[in-house]
């Protein structure tokens, strides 16, 4: 447990985080019938003919409560300096303890509202990584297709992973592709990248647990959803840390570092010094600058 000066600069990051007003997109798309499948798009601001286009993945721990609102100020930001950006939405878990069905912690707790749903949430990433193309063509024209990045925060940061890695999928998965998305890169912010390090953490209260379906599937069904068993990916992949993130803390990030490196793979990690786990999604903190570097030098 954080101790309680930690636990406050936390809170306080957090409270800066979540303090900037939404900011509503230019336009946005569906990707499928489902409320959530959808997909808000922002022009690059600027004299800008053709910008390279970043996806965003929010993060929240896959929980309903956390939709994609809380990170548009981010996706603003990047708006602002140059780039197009795809910020997508997708089914969480929403199922609260009494009301249908429980989630379980790591340490055998129930809580609420569970993290995820399997298989849906894996359902909707693919497939508006699938539609993009399509959808940005037509809603989304100041976009560069041919120069994508995707970048994610915290369970976001994993589903970025995830993205880029499904072709390194089992051949049984159904979101396997036969090559590898076209990306320039990943830049993951604080990302929940080793399901085996987080569950020994508690990382969100047990969510990767919750996430593929407690304690009875998650060995069946991590081959096909944990990004330290993803790899090679043959992306360029960054990691950004913070090193006083008391949420996903640095080991996880560290430990998928780790993971690459033994299968021969190179990724990056930029460990920032008295950063917590949101200064990297707030445009008043200076590591969300950190962050959209990180993304211009894969980007551009």
């Amino acid at each position: 447990m954080p101790d309680d000066s930690a636990a406050a600069r936390a809170a306080a990051e957090e409270e800066s985080a979540f303090s900037h007003p939404p900011v509503d997109p230019d336009v946005s798309a569906a990707y499928g019938d489902h409320p959530d499948q959808v997909i808000d798009f922002y022009t690059p601001r600027g004299d800008v003919s053709l910008a390279p286009l970043v996806i965003v993945l929010h993060g929240g721990a896959w929980r309903a409560p956390y939709d994609r609102r809380h990170i548009t100020p981010f996706a603003d930001f990047l708006a602002r300096r140059g780039f197009a950006v795809a910020n997508v939405e997708y089914r969480r878990g929403a199922v609260l303890p009494g009301q249908g069905g429980v989630g379980v912690s790591g340490a055998g707790s129930v809580v609420g509202p569970v993290a995820g749903r399997w298989p849906d949430t894996f359902d909707d990433v693919a497939a508006a990584l699938d539609a993009l193309p399509d959808l940005v063509r037509e809603s989304l024209p100041q976009a560069d297709p041919r120069r994508m990045v995707v970048t994610g925060h915290s369970a976001g940061g994993h589903l970025a992973l995830w993205a880029a890695a499904r072709h390194v999928l089992p051949a049984d998965a159904p979101w396997r592709t036969d090559r590898p998305t076209p990306l320039r890169g990943v830049v993951a912010l604080a990302p929940i990248a080793d399901f085996a390090v987080a569950g020994k953490l508690d990382v969100c209260g047990g969510a990767a647990l919750q996430l593929l379906g407690g304690e009875a599937h998650f060995a069946e069904r991590q081959p096909y959803a944990d990004p330290a068993l993803l790899l090679p990916t043959g992306i360029a992949t960054t990691l950004v840390q913070g090193r006083t993130d008391v949420d996903v803390p640095e080991a996880v990030a560290e430990s998928y570092a780790d993971a690459a490196a033994k299968a021969g793979e190179v990724v990056g990690v930029t460990l920032l010094e008295d950063v917590g786990h949101f200064p990297l999604i707030d445009p008043a903190a200076d590591a969300c600058a950190v962050v959209v570097e990180e993304i211009a030098q894969l980007a551009w």
